[in-house]
């Protein structure tokens, strides 16, 4: 990763950020040489902006290029991401608990530790979700591209080990060395290879739709454990944090 691009358009962020990581093809573990950047992230409004009657800027996106780099920023104020994490919301857990770590505080490492207890069995919705959207986008292709069927696959993965181990885990590469199916290796380097080694064959495309079957009736059955509770806990901590946050200086800029 260029940490030094990465940092400086954290840097050029309007408010102060509670964290930014990097997410996407990055994080899943199988970016190819044309991937650009998917940073992520949380904002902090100053406190008088949301106590008034103006409209906020709970969402801020910006694209294009740094130094060479595509970058993909996208941020939520303090508060929209704490509501999401109150949901069935796997992208937000994703981008909380990426190890690709841009920007970092003491507040952070705090939020993670409460969002550990938001998660429920019902996030399993969010894969099964993905899962048939990205089923749909990869037969949708003709040919069809490895990108989809990984993106198939990691998704369906990740929500497994979340239901078998209340953890998140979005790399397909450290994931597979827990599930190892042995055909991953070689799509993740098709994936990394880059557009011209990136289609499938029929055959192929036969085996990978077996694949997508039994992985859905494996999340099915590991979302019937009661491992994970039904309701979030942490509302209550949740909104202790973001109190603290918008009082702090350290948030003031």
């Amino acid at each position: 990763m260029n940490q030094d691009v990465l940092r400086a358009e954290a840097a050029a962020h309007p408010y102060p950020l509670l964290f930014a990581t990097v997410s996407g093809a990055h994080l899943y573990g199988f970016p190819s040489p044309d991937s650009d950047f998917d940073l992520r992230g949380v904002h902090v409004l100053p406190l008088d902006d949301v106590l008034g009657l103006l409209p906020v800027r709970e969402t801020i996106e910006s694209s294009g290029m740094r130094n060479g780099v595509e970058m993909d920023l996208v941020t939520h104020d303090a508060a929209k991401f704490f509501r999401l994490l109150l949901k069935r919301n796997g992208y937000v857990m994703e981008q909380l608990f990426s190890p690709l770590i841009v920007v970092t505080t003491p507040e952070h490492e705090e939020l993670k530790e409460i969002a550990a207890r938001c998660l429920t069995r019902h996030h399993s919705h969010h894969y099964f979700g993905f899962a048939a959207r990205q089923k749909k986008l990869f037969l949708s292709e003709k040919p069809p591209r490895v990108k989809p069927l990984l993106y198939t696959y990691r998704v369906l993965l990740t929500g497994i080990w979340l239901m078998r181990t209340g953890k998140i885990e979005a790399n397909l590469v450290t994931l597979n060395e827990h599930f190892r199916l042995p055909q991953l290796p070689a799509l993740i380097e098709r994936k990394r290879s880059g557009p011209e080694k990136s289609k499938l064959e029929d055959a192929e495309v036969e085996f990978h739709l077996r694949e997508y079957d039994r992985l859905v009736a494996e999340l099915e059955s590991a979302a019937a454990d009661p491992r994970l509770p039904e309701e979030p806990g942490g509302m209550r901590d949740l909104s202790e944090l973001l109190a603290r946050i918008r009082q702090s200086t350290r948030f003031r800029r």
